[in-house]
């Protein structure tokens, strides 16, 4: 298939200065500032291929938004190689631009005053699309995110979520070949979270469009994502599918235990096979390594009434908990 990203040995330092507080200290720093280099991204390399649903997730500031804005070529890398569809993103090439969109949760590009059709219709002239064009994709879009309605509303009257649903047009009616996405969900409702997480799978199965979503929701990148890649620290610490990131960081499985009336679970006694995140004698919740399942499930049977089990894999958020527990211990362990 198709690299539509190549990203070689990125690095992006910050220059930031810091001064003591008090009026000596504000006029010492006119003078001379004490200068700190932060590094932001430190050496990713990856790549990404044509249709691929990327989740590219770390803690804030991790170094998430400074790589896609190296992508997009708002920032200019101090190392490495950057190349998106063929293009240096930093050279901001009009071919390129065409073709990417970089969607920001936080930003609004709409105009608070006009209805949102009077943007549409400013982006068709940007990038020349024809009345044709233009009004398949707008409806294309609008059918998918259920928005015919309110084309014609002033912005402002739009809540959060039908807001983010304007912003996702506004990006995607010249129809862009990559999308990158910087938490796109943020502050939403649960229904609306869901509305955008359905209405992205539905657009990269009918266009093919690479999608790159950051995201802190974890059920984002779940729902979404069949790749994920972690950053830490400026680092790329893991690159790889969901399944294989459960196998290697969480080996356990999750038990919800419900007993008949007849019986009390006796807490001490689960706590041998697992660790037992919630308990109420009838009920429990516990985490159980792989290689113990068996005995746990044996033990059940033939000490209870068993009136519900439920067996599953742990979520996403419980494992990317651990990849960062692992992490730091790591980091703190090389230190020592």
């Amino acid at each position: 298939m198709t690299k539509t990203i190549k990203v070689a040995n990125l690095v992006k330092n910050y220059i930031t200065y810091e001064k003591n507080t008090g009026f000596l200290a504000s006029l010492t720093s006119f003078f001379h500032r004490k200068k700190k280099i932060v590094k932001a991204v430190s050496d990713i390399s990856f790549e990404v291929e044509q249709g691929e649903l990327i989740g590219f997730i770390g803690p804030n500031g991790a170094g998430k938004t400074t790589t896609l804005k190296c992508l997009v070529g708002l920032l200019y890398p101090d190392s490495g190689t950057v190349s998106v569809l063929g293009f240096n993103p930093f050279e901001r090439k009009k071919e390129f631009l065409k073709q990417i969109a970089f969607v920001m949760g936080r930003k609004a590009q709409l105009y608070w005053d006009l209805p949102a059709m009077e943007t549409y219709m400013l982006v068709r002239d940007m990038y020349q699309l024809s009345e044709s064009e233009f009004k398949k994709n707008l409806n294309e879009l609008c059918d998918l995110l259920d928005f015919h309605k309110y084309l014609n509303r002033p912005v402002r009257t739009l809540s959060l979520g039908q807001r983010m649903k304007a912003e996702i047009i506004t990006n995607l009616v010249y129809k862009p070949k990559i999308l990158f996405l910087d938490e796109p969900t943020i502050g939403l409702d649960v229904v609306m979270q869901d509305a955008i997480r359905d209405f992205l799978l539905n657009y990269n199965k009918i266009n093919k469009a690479t999608i790159i979503l950051t995201s802190h929701y974890m059920e984002d990148i779940e729902s979404v994502c069949d790749r994920i890649l972690i950053i830490d620290h400026g680092k790329l610490i893991y690159d790889g599918s969901k399944f294989d990131l459960k196998f290697k960081y969480a080996r356990e499985k999750e038990f919800n235990i419900r007993v008949s009336y007849k019986h009390k679970l006796d807490k001490a006694r689960l706590s041998q096979f697992g660790k037992v995140l919630s308990y109420d004698a009838k009920t429990a919740r516990i985490l159980v390594d792989k290689d113990k399942v068996n005995n746990l499930i044996k033990y059940l049977v033939e000490n209870y009434d068993i009136a519900d089990l439920d067996i599953k894999e742990p979520d996403i958020k419980y494992v990317i908990k651990k990849v960062f527990t692992s992490v730091k211990d790591e980091v703190d362990n090389n230190n020592y």
